[in-house]
């Protein structure tokens, strides 16, 4: 099998740039990404894109040939949408695309345009994440979906808004440092209990704000890094991806994401690693609750105990298993497009040590990234390692 290095990364700031097209940020992105790799732009031979609602903010589809002129390069370029999970996605075919031989350099990313629309637009338009006859004409929104598998958990395993609270506090201080993060401001646990109220039990601290952002990757063979003096230490080891069923109501659970249980699974068994070999991870937290759920998919909690993680202290940067030091969705941002090649950015910039947030990992050597799409009805895992 191929090994695939990540020679290059590039991200955006992630946060409010209205005025930025899609195509803007990811020529930013993209650019970044190919100068940081060393690789002759005359050498990437195909083009992976992740982008949700173009078609809905920015009346843009067929993006991705528009974004390979962005970025200056003549070659196939194909758009994946997976919802929240769409550079995700990307990534793991690019991963395939490269192990099978057919390409040697890749660029694979994504971006998303959201705050032009303003709030109202941007819920309507993430809204079509999930089921429109049978959630969204019931007026069903993200957070009020993400609250019904917050109150299910509770009910189930139990858990309470203040080991919720203290997730958001805990990726808030993470993001301090972190020049791409939309927030870097601290907060209290009991100034997330105390903020207004969204869908209970989550209130305004236990969501990610709405973003625009790009984010890239170079990945090449191992042949092509050694043939060409690339210096790429980190590798893409494992990949996975699961799937379920679109509605909350045609569930067999609703505090459980098996969705990423699979994906997990599948990335763990092609990396040939077990969860305890990880040391730290990038998930999925566009709600607190989410961050939750995907501890237990990705096999580092039992059922109903990763609630309290973030309160005892584990997931924090000082923790046993430090995760989202970027910040996560909930403080870095989600331009839902970028968010999962974003993940795996940071992710490598950790492994290099050019990261703020390094100094928590120095003597890591395997690390996950967990992407969802909408309630998890997609799920895409990926084990990155220190390559040897």
């Amino acid at each position: 099998m191929a090994g695939i290095r990540v020679a290059g990364v590039g991200l955006t700031d992630f946060g409010e740039s209205p005025e930025r097209t899609g195509r803007d940020l990811f020529a930013e992105a993209g650019l970044a990404a190919i100068d940081d790799s060393g690789v002759d732009p005359e050498d990437v031979e195909e083009l992976f894109y992740g982008n949700f609602m173009g078609e809905f903010a920015e009346r843009q589809g067929h993006q991705g040939p528009l974004m390979a002129e962005a970025v200056g390069l003549d070659v196939p370029a194909t758009r994946f949408e997976t919802a929240c999970a769409s550079s995700g996605a990307a990534v793991r075919e690019a991963v395939k695309d490269v192990r099978s031989g057919e390409a040697d350099v890749v660029l694979v990313g994504g971006a998303e345009r959201m705050t032009n629309i303003g709030t109202a637009g941007a819920t309507e338009g993430l809204a079509m994440a999930a089921d429109d006859l049978y959630e969204v004409r019931a007026g069903v929104t993200f957070p009020g979906a993400y609250a019904l598998m917050a109150r299910a958990y509770f009910q189930e395993y139990g858990g309470s808004p203040e080991d919720l609270a203290n997730v958001a506090v805990k990726n808030h201080e993470h993001a301090l440092p972190n020049d791409h993060a939309q927030y870097r401001s601290e907060i209290t646990v009991e100034e997330a209990l105390d903020a207004p109220p969204v869908a209970t039990p989550l209130g305004l601290y236990d969501a990610c704000p709405i973003s625009d952002g790009a984010s890239a990757l170079v990945l090449v063979s191992e042949a092509y890094a050694d043939s060409h003096g690339i210096d790429a230490p980190v590798a893409i080891a494992g990949t996975g991806q699961g799937g379920d069923r679109l509605a909350l109501a045609d569930r067999e659970y609703l505090a459980r994401t098996p969705a990423a249980d699979d994906a997990a699974r599948e990335a763990y068994a092609d990396a040939g690693v077990d969860h305890d070999d990880v040391d730290f991870a990038e998930v999925h937290d566009c709600f607190t609750i989410a961050e939750v759920l995907a501890l237990e998919s990705l096999g580092f909690y039992e059922r109903g105990e990763a609630v309290g993680a973030a309160r005892r202290g584990e997931t924090t940067r000082s923790g046993e298993l430090p995760i989202n030091l970027s910040g996560g969705l909930k403080a870095k941002g989600h331009p839902v497009g970028a968010t999962g090649a974003g993940q795996i950015a940071e992710i490598t910039r950790l492994f290099r040590g050019d990261h703020p947030r390094s100094g928590a990992v120095p003597d890591a050597e395997t690390a996950v990234a967990h992407n969802a799409g909408g309630t998890v009805a997609s799920a895409v895992v990926h084990v990155l390692e220190v390559a040897t």
